[in-house]
């Protein structure tokens, strides 16, 4: 299995069938085979994840597949409506390195042991108790401009399945110590996981870490 998520920059005259795609695509992606998990993503800086970061001309999906029937996925008529309306295309492929957590009630990535030393991509995603959701975003701020003044860090969005309350980020790194460093010796972030376990913010999170395996384009 391999994890690939693309993201799209749209036209702006193709916004109308970017909110159709976000209610008809997982519907049509589970018709092909080999499918195990998908998520349609929304995006945005990943600053305060309030509804004022959101990007309107960027979305995305992300599929964790068999590698054999990834043909099928590239073929498939999802992606070629995503193509026509976009000014370009992000693709990345990979594989997980480690993975703890749930999403939407699942452990959506096998991980296997491998020996990796390239880039790591990284997603952290929460289902935000809906009476902390102002608590929660009155903490987020120094911890995402820690990410991003990290050393290693190569790019980093927020995704989100809503506008509030399924929030999360997508960051790649140079290497899994560059990203390491922010987690576990970052001072804002190991203040942030204090204040999780203390406030109870989430109800359901997910953290994983993932092997670069291709990329095509550039996130933008």
């Amino acid at each position: 299995m391999v994890t690939v998520v693309y993201f799209w920059r749209i036209r702006k005259i193709g916004l109308p069938i970017a909110i159709l795609n976000m209610a008809t695509n997982k519907m049509m992606l589970k018709r092909i085979a080999g499918i195990s998990f998908i998520k349609l993503l929304g995006t945005g800086k990943g600053e305060t994840f309030t509804p004022k970061d959101a990007d309107q001309f960027r979305w995305g999906i992300l599929v964790t597949i068999k590698q054999d029937d990834l043909d099928r996925l590239e073929q498939s008529l999802v992606l070629q409506i995503w193509r026509k309306i976009s000014l370009n295309e992000y693709r990345i492929m990979l594989k997980p390195v480690s993975s703890h957590g749930y999403w939407s009630g699942k452990q959506p990535f096998e991980v296997e042991k491998f020996e990796w030393s390239g880039k790591i991509a990284a997603i952290t995603r929460a289902r935000i108790v809906w009476r902390k959701n102002f608590q929660f975003w009155r903490a987020v701020p120094p911890v995402t401009l820690s990410l991003h003044q990290s050393p290693g860090l190569l790019s980093a969005i927020g995704i989100g399945e809503a506008p509030i309350g399924l929030q999360g980020t997508f960051s790649i790194w140079e290497s899994g110590a560059a990203l390491r460093e922010f987690a576990y010796k970052g001072n804002a972030h190991i203040e942030a996981i204090k204040a999780t376990e203390t406030n109870k913010w989430y109800s359901e999170e997910l953290f994983a870490r993932f092997a670069v395996i291709s990329e095509q384009g550039v996130l933008r």
